[in-house]
């Protein structure tokens, strides 16, 4: 089974020079200072909240965004052109002569809540003339190649998690069953699979060579099997944000609760240029036992 997992949530605003009229707060002590100094007034000081904030970061990779945007590029297509990887991002557009001074008041008189939203951490700008295009973005840390062991094991502690205590996939129950096992064959068949998707960008169960999930097992020496399962996911960042989108999807979550399966692999793969970011694969399998002989 396959599953696109959401990967960013974004936005883009644009505003005009009315919304510049509205005024009442104190100019900022540096009234000429850098666009990214002008908008960490407005997020420190500017608006009111009780929760204790950090400045926003430049980000040379969001500068580039923005420039884009300033060409009339679409925002996920600019953060895709650019290599940017987040889980969450937020565009502004102000038109009109604004001075720094005036950007400051009016996203505080008018955007408090995007401003001071902890999750966005990073900056980009690009000002031509009078039009002003500012992205705002959470980075998201991927998973690294050395952390590819300890994420596989929590990934398989959710999955056992839920197949000891029950589980609803979608309208059907599944009731408990036995926790599966890691196995280094089904790994390497899932890691296998995740670096093909992530090399080609693809999301399918089919590799790019015409290889299904059940040849894939066998190359990776895996032996007699009963049965052979898979699920796929692209775009998740961590191990329980995968996990928990296979368990919220009937159909890979049926496959995580098959009690027919005893055996599990687990792997993941990164392609930052990619809409996804990261592409994930679990197989399934339960080896065929060979009767013992009568002589």
């Amino acid at each position: 089974m396959k599953t696109r997992l959401p990967r960013v949530a974004g936005s883009a605003l644009s505003v005009g020079w009315a919304l510049a009229a509205v005024l009442g707060l104190p100019l900022p002590q540096a009234a000429r200072a850098e666009v990214l100094d002008s908008v960490n007034w407005a997020r420190l000081h500017g608006c009111n909240a009780a929760a204790a904030r950090v400045p926003l970061q430049n980000s040379l990779k969001l500068q580039n965004a923005a420039s884009r945007l300033a060409g009339g590029a679409d925002l996920h297509e600019s953060l895709a052109r650019v290599g940017y990887t987040g889980s969450q991002f937020t565009a502004l557009h102000v038109s009109g002569a604004l001075s720094d001074a005036q950007v400051s008041r009016m996203l505080a008189a008018n955007y408090c809540r995007t401003l001071t939203d902890p999750k966005l951490r990073e900056f980009g700008a690009e000002r031509r003339g009078g039009e002003l295009w500012m992205v705002l973005a959470a980075p998201v840390a991927i998973p690294s190649v050395a952390d590819a062991e300890s994420v596989s094991r929590h990934i398989l502690e959710l999955v056992n998690e839920a197949r000891v205590a029950g589980h609803r996939c979608g309208a059907r129950y599944f009731s408990p069953v036995a926790p599966l096992t890691l196995n280094h064959s089904l790994s390497t068949a899932a890691l296998a699979h995740s670096r093909d998707m992530a090399a080609h960008a693809e999301f399918d169960h089919r590799g790019h060579d015409g290889s299904t999930p059940a040849l894939r097992v066998q190359r990776a020496g895996y032996g007699k099997y009963v049965i052979v399962g898979e699920n796929i996911a692209a775009g998740a960042m961590t191990a329980a944000e995968a996990t928990q989108g296979w368990l919220a999807s009937p159909a890979h979550c049926e496959n995580i609760m098959d009690g027919r399966f005893t055996e599990i692999g687990i792997a993941y793969a990164e392609n930052l240029r990619s809409s996804a970011g990261v592409y994930w694969t679990q197989d399934f399998a339960a080896p065929r036992r060979l009767s013992p002989s009568p002589y």
